[in-house]
């Protein structure tokens, strides 16, 4: 039985919990949210931290990583690359495993952005996605995954949006537009413009449950790893996904 914390109240963290509390293999010993952060302080030892919430919630799990050793996989989107160091500083003593996104269509997606950016690299790639109107930040983490593997080098530049006499495209930047509105799980779109052809890759998620049963399988196997760093793909795929 794997004893978890998990951090997160709202609607993802509340389908997480669902899923946990109807598997035989895992016990929540704690659940906790912004609104009580402070919690983590007292609770007890678990074997994992689940943080499906909101960067501030950041601080602490990592204080009750260290005095825990709990292992962690974090789902929560809007960290800086400070708290992304922040997270792979822990993984010298625990597993930890951060994704802006736990679909296994998602994990493919981005593997076939990759191949794609390789015979078409010279082709304007734009990215757009669709979320509900309560989601706190844009762009996506998933869409800032898309790009990352469009662009792995990091030698383009992300455009949000644009407006005004912008003048010709540049073909060394990719363009990701945030449309929010309704009850939308998640939509995400590549898109490659060349010369009178155009090609898209597209990925929508009927409902957040595919996100927390994918969450939910990278678990189960990150819990038997030695510390490090660990990728969705690396857990579900069997190899390095970096």
């Amino acid at each position: 039985m794997t004893k978890v914390v998990l951090s997160g109240t709202g609607k993802m963290g509340n389908v997480v919990k669902e899923l946990l509390d109807e598997a035989s293999d895992f016990e929540v010993v704690g659940q906790v949210g912004i609104e009580n952060k402070g919690d983590l302080e007292t609770l007890p030892t678990a074997d994992l931290v689940m943080d499906f919430s909101h960067p501030g919630m950041l601080p602490g799990i990592i204080d009750y990583t260290k005095r825990t050793q709990a292992d962690v996989l974090c789902g929560t989107t809007g960290l800086t690359d400070a708290d992304i160091g922040q997270l792979k500083s822990l993984s010298d003593k625990v597993a930890v495993l951060w994704s802006g996104n736990f679909s296994l269509g998602i994990a493919v997606l981005r593997r076939m952005c990759e191949e794609v950016g390789k015979y078409l690299g010279d082709w304007d790639e734009e990215i757009v996605e669709i979320h509900h109107n309560q989601k706190q930040d844009a762009p996506s983490g998933t869409a800032l995954m898309l790009a990352h593997a469009l662009d792995p080098k990091g030698g383009k530049h992300l455009v949000h949006g644009r407006e005004g006499m912008v003048g010709p495209r540049p073909k060394d930047e990719i363009g990701i537009h945030s449309l929010r509105g309704g009850t939308v799980a998640g939509t995400h779109e590549v898109y490659f413009f060349g010369t009178d052809e155009e090609l898209t890759l597209t990925h929508r998620a009927s409902s957040r449950v595919i996100f927390a049963e994918g969450a939910l399988t990278a678990a189960r196997k990150l819990v038997d790893k030695k510390p490090g760093w660990y990728t969705f793909d690396s857990l579900i795929f069997g190899e390095d996904g970096k």
